[in-house]
């Protein structure tokens, strides 16, 4: 899979994709993400790529030339399956998303700065859009950078245990159940004894009723 993130920030970028899960996968060459400094499509003679709104009010825009030429100049190289935008009034980021995504090649995420994009781009070019919660942030590379580590994680060979992302909450519209680890008892409290029994087919059980139960308390809106 690859994946092209164009920003204006890119060290922003630095850190997520360079340590842990995602750090792996892109040395296992399971994906390959390329962030682009927008800058280098800027306008001359300072590499502009935000103006003022047409029609007054507070905050720039980014206009629709450098991202307009960055993409074009991508998609000369290779087929795009989705051109993401993160934007604070896109679809709700689902798990549902992330698994349609990570079937796909090619994607181009694009990360929004100041006020926003130029509204052509939303309306000729951009093929989805993507919100992880509604709230507005500074820019668009955290939450692409969510993105990309939901998609990624669920990529075949990323994880040691290919099972271990089928498990996840949310997965099958549930959230999931509680987890246990060693010391059975600490400071007098206990693991359920059911997890200790051995009874595969209890066990899956309870943790069933467990996720059907938290799901009711914590999320019941699924």
């Amino acid at each position: 899979m690859r994946i092209d993130i164009i920003t204006v920030h890119p060290p922003l970028l630095d850190s997520p994709f360079n340590h842990s899960i995602v750090k792996r996968a892109v040395q296992k060459q399971l994906v390959e993400i390329n962030v682009i400094d927008l800058r280098q499509y800027g306008l001359p003679p300072n590499r502009k790529v935000d103006d003022y709104a047409f029609g007054g009010g507070a905050g720039m825009v980014m206009m629709i030339e450098p991202i307009a030429n960055c993409i074009n100049d991508l998609k000369k190289e290779r087929a795009y399956d989705e051109i993401i935008y993160m934007a604070p009034d896109g679809e709700q980021l689902t798990q549902a998303h992330c698994n349609q995504f990570s079937t796909l090649k090619n994607i181009i995420v694009l990360c929004g700065h100041y006020k926003g994009i130029d509204e052509r781009i939303r309306e000729h070019i951009i093929t989805k859009e993507i919100s992880i919660g509604d709230y507005v942030l500074s820019g668009g590379e955290l939450p692409a950078a969510v993105m990309c580590d939901a998609i990624i994680r669920l990529l075949p060979g990323v994880l040691n245990d290919e099972t271990s992302a089928l498990s996840d909450s949310f997965q099958d519209g549930l959230v999931s159940p509680p987890t246990y680890t060693r010391p059975a008892e600490y400071n007098g409290w206990t693991v359920p004894d059911i997890l200790l029994s051995g009874h595969l087919k209890k066990i899956d059980d309870w943790k069933h009723e467990q996720s059907i139960l938290r799901t009711k308390l914590k999320r019941p809106n699924l």
